[in-house]
């Protein structure tokens, strides 16, 4: 569970890289591409970034189900996009989540957005050693239930995280009940959701790296939906 500083720095590598894959990915989509078509561009993405990356990828409604759907997909004007998956530098993982929309998000799907984001800001603040993993899920999913989509697990239906290294999840897991503590250089993934089915999700996920002190994001956080990597 605890890295060396020489893991942390691949681990961090490996998170720049499947975030520019994204946003490579994400300047090239246009209406009428398929799901497939889009996990087709994240890999080709990351290859040509010189690493193997792949990631799950899904549309609108379907991007309610956090573990996807086979059921084709294709876009269009105004759909919400959910891309999930990471890469391998020297064996290490990379796992980002982002969410966006191509097109105009509706004022529902901003306001999902932000709590979201503000529940994935509240677990970074949590995240400090002596910290039990337990409570640093309960700080995220305090803010999702806290804004109305609870109670409980309803519509926040995962745990917050899970621990990264050679394994794209090992221990610890940023869930419920674990009383395990935080110590410096363990790394997880700190990814809040709200998941409204038949309607969308909207996950954010990113690397986060616990310091002496507190805990850091591998990556930028993502700011909205319409603009997820700022202005081209």
């Amino acid at each position: 569970m605890i890295k060396s500083d020489h893991e942390i720095e691949l681990m961090r590598l490996a998170s720049k890289v499947t975030l520019t894959a994204y946003e490579a990915t994400y300047r090239a989509l246009k209406v009428g591409m398929t799901h497939i078509e889009v996990a087709e561009l994240v890999d080709t993405a990351h290859r040509q970034l010189g690493f193997e990356g792949e990631a799950l990828v899904l549309f609108d409604e379907y991007s309610a189900f956090p573990h996807g759907s086979v059921t084709p997909q294709v876009i269009r004007e105004g759909t919400i996009i959910l891309i999930d998956g990471g890469c391998k530098v020297e064996g290490y993982s990379s796992d980002i989540t982002r969410t966006f929309v191509l097109g105009k998000a509706t004022d529902k799907m901003k306001q999902v957005f932000d709590i979201v984001h503000r529940a994935q800001s509240a677990a970074l603040a949590a995240a400090k050693p002596t910290a039990t993993c337990g409570s640093v899920d309960d700080a995220a999913r305090k803010v999702i239930v806290d804004a109305g989509y609870g109670p409980d697990y309803k519509y926040f239906t995962h745990r917050l995280g899970h621990g990264m290294g050679m394994d794209g999840h090992e221990w610890p897991y940023l869930v419920r009940g674990n009383t395990r503590q935080l110590q410096p250089n363990i790394t997880t993934s700190n990814e809040p959701g709200i998941y409204i089915r038949g309607e969308f999700g909207i996950r954010l996920e990113d690397d986060m790296h616990v310091l002496p002190q507190g805990a850091e994001l591998f990556t930028p956080q993502s700011q909205s939906l319409e603009e997820p990597f700022g202005k081209a």
